[in-house]
């Protein structure tokens, strides 16, 4: 016999917070399925669920604009569940048109945010820098446990910039034994780049990460066992192109045969 479906989770817009320390889930603004099959119905019918982590500076509307295209060509394959991060930039301009005066009146969903600070006394982020400390990690990993926990279960997790350094982490702390943090069944990492100014945290990443793993940079590739990487003739954003739009598909389908 089927197992019964299990029941809806209606979550509302909105965030949820607690202090301290500071932690913020987006909880969208539709109904989010418990995942579940239906009597007779194969698991694989259902669209993976994709957790997937803002860069710095990204609102979580923001990102979920800027992968509206990624969304549209994976429709049917995988759901993205966009999380940005706990931390308030303060002064930063992005294309919501935040300025210093204008972040705590914009509504949690539309706050440019981000994971950890490079710095010890400025809330500012440099991947080019050899930075000492990854101010506020401990509240980005506990945001991300939370999602998990919360809104998931989830099959894979994807990042942009700093949330693709974040999620390579993860991924590495997961397979450390850290059980906040479950293996996903694959990883997909936009521009991501080695976090440096772990401290402790900074060995688990020598190692290499056994899981199925897309690439667009190869600084991350290099951790992970069997990698595929995709290249693109642009900048700094997530490419949705024929190609790689080919490559996406390309790559979920793989994991489903």
């Amino acid at each position: 016999m089927g197992t019964p479906a299990r029941p809806e989770a209606r979550l509302r817009g909105g965030a949820i917070w607690s202090r301290p320390p500071y932690f913020r889930l987006p909880l969208g603004e539709r109904l989010l399925p418990v995942r579940g099959a239906l009597p007779g119905e194969m698991a694989a019918q259902q669209p993976l669920r994709v957790l997937a982590l803002a860069g710095f500076r990204q609102s979580e509307r923001g990102f979920r604009e800027k992968t509206g295209a990624l969304r549209k060509a994976l429709r049917g394959r995988a759901e993205l569940v966009c999380l940005s991060g706990p931390h308030l930039v303060s002064g930063a301009v992005g294309s919501e048109g935040a300025g210093p005066d204008s972040e705590p009146c914009l509504p949690p969903e539309e706050q440019p945010r981000g994971w950890w600070f490079s710095e010890q006394e400025a809330d500012v982020f440099n991947a080019l820098s050899q930075p000492t400390v990854c101010r506020g990690l401990e509240e980005a990993l506990g945001t991300v446990a939370q999602a998990l926990k919360r809104l998931g279960p989830f099959d894979g997790l994807l990042g942009f910039s700093q949330g693709a350094a974040l999620a390579a982490l993860v991924c590495a702390l997961g397979q450390a034994g850290d059980a906040r943090f479950p293996l996903p069944k694959f990883i997909i990492l936009v521009s991501g780049f080695c976090p440096r100014g772990l401290g402790p945290e900074e060995s688990v990443l020598q190692g290499p990460l056994s899981l199925p793993s897309l690439h667009e940079s190869m600084q991350l590739a290099s951790r992970f066992t069997g990698a595929i990487t995709l290249t693109h003739p642009g900048g700094h954003f997530i490419p949705v192109a024929a190609a790689q739009r080919q490559a996406y598909l390309n790559f979920l389908d793989q994991l489903t045969e």
